[in-house]
């Protein structure tokens, strides 16, 4: 019997992003760095404050690449499972973190039990999961009860004219840039392209509402160009 054509374009889909991201895996912190120009640090630190990680605690970190995101929460004592599809980031993760206990595996089939973390989160990684509100059931469904989600994503400026300019010209301007720095500038103009097609902060929090979290809420980092959603489960 052959595949249903819909789940095979997806699973090409799934593939093709992989590949993309184990292509550009050994320089993909140094460009993302650059690139941000070092805002990077600030967002990741915002996660952290949100997240509240303690000794003890279970943090599912999803989209995790080469696990920088990971190594912070491990850092205040909680127990971090840095997950991943890209095979290429979590390989260079582990050599670069081997301290690590790093995990394939996939947004939307997630190889973890019901009720499995106190907590989730998805650094940048959201917008590349072919379904959103999929992916935001499944987190739920690996969240204990009053466990927390965090999701920082780019987003939508909020004022106008920064907007415009960033929508029309900084964002064209990234292939450019990586084109400097990356050993595979496709990959980044796939980011903008994936920006410009992501919802805005308030229909996120639609999505994350109707997947089962309640309290969702968000803040603006960077005038909107990165949004921190939380909710509870």
């Amino acid at each position: 019997m052959s595949e249903h054509p819909a789940r095979a374009t997806l699973a090409k889909r799934r593939a093709d992003v992989s590949a993309m991201f184990d292509r550009v895996a050994d320089r993909y912190d140094l460009v993302n760095g650059i690139i941000s120009l070092g805002r990077d640090r600030d967002w990741r630190k915002a996660v952290v404050e949100a997240v509240r990680p303690r000794p003890g605690m279970r943090i599912l970190d999803l989209a995790a690449g080469t696990g920088t995101s990971s190594q912070t929460f491990a850092d205040e004592g909680a127990t971090v499972f840095p997950t991943d599809l890209s095979l290429g980031m979590l390989t260079v993760g582990k050599q670069r973190l081997p301290g690590l206990g790093f995990v394939a595996g996939d947004a939307l089939q997630l190889p973890y039990v019901d009720d499995a973390f106190d907590a989730v989160t998805i650094s940048f990684g959201l917008r590349n999961v072919e379904h959103t509100e999929a992916a935001l059931v499944e987190l739920r469904r690996v969240t204990r009860p009053g466990g927390r989600l965090v999701i920082c994503e780019f987003s939508t400026p909020t004022i106008g004219w920064f907007r415009f300019i960033y929508r029309n010209y900084l964002l064209a301007a990234l292939p450019t840039m990586a084109d400097l720095f990356a050993s595979n500038p496709v990959a980044y103009r796939y980011l903008a392209e994936s920006i410009l097609d992501w919802p805005d902060q308030p229909r996120l929090a639609e999505l994350i509402e109707k997947a089962g979290w309640s309290g969702v809420e968000w803040r603006n980092l960077s005038s909107g160009i990165v949004a921190l959603h939380r909710a509870t489960a």
